[in-house]
């Protein structure tokens, strides 16, 4: 139950970072082409975009020891170069803490930046980084590697 549980948040709150990283990448763009000032609004938007990353990591990581598909055995399809337990157990874990830690990096420098335009150029390339990398790791209906529906049920 509680790995079901886990799996129904974990596929539902990737919406949450995804909308959320993508609104502060356009509004770092905006602000940077625009010369716009870094307001309170926006160093809140960066805090909470990070934020919502480190919890998908959480339950990322709680549902990564509780995975049935983790657990399996490696050799279960020699066949194919990739499977998805060789995703799920290394591809999609060391991607995903590697987006977070890019998006983890650009939130701490935008918020010691000196000026306005260092915050939103360091904002923007950071997090579209980050953004980057969860697109290619996330186990998209369409993936090849592993595929997975868009929500995942209880």
């Amino acid at each position: 139950m509680m790995y079901s549980v886990l799996l129904f948040l974990h596929s539902c709150w990737r919406w949450l970072v995804l909308i959320s990283l993508v609104y502060a990448i356009y509004s770092a763009y905006t602000g940077f082409y625009r010369r716009q000032v870094f307001t309170t609004a926006i160093n809140s938007l960066r805090h909470w975009t990070a934020t919502i990353a480190h919890t998908q990591l959480l339950l990322g990581m709680a549902l990564y020891v509780q995975s049935p598909v983790v657990k399996l055995s490696m050799g279960d399809n020699p066949d194919k170069w990739i499977n998805e337990q060789l995703f799920f157990r290394y591809v999609h874990l060391a991607m995903m803490l590697v987006a977070v830690v890019l998006i983890t990096i650009g939130s701490a420098k935008a918020k010691r930046a000196k000026d306005d335009a260092e915050k939103y150029r360091t904002m923007l390339t950071w997090f579209s980084w980050g953004l980057v990398i969860l697109l290619m790791a996330i186990p998209w209906p369409f993936s090849p590697l592993a595929s997975r529906p868009y929500i995942r049920s209880i």
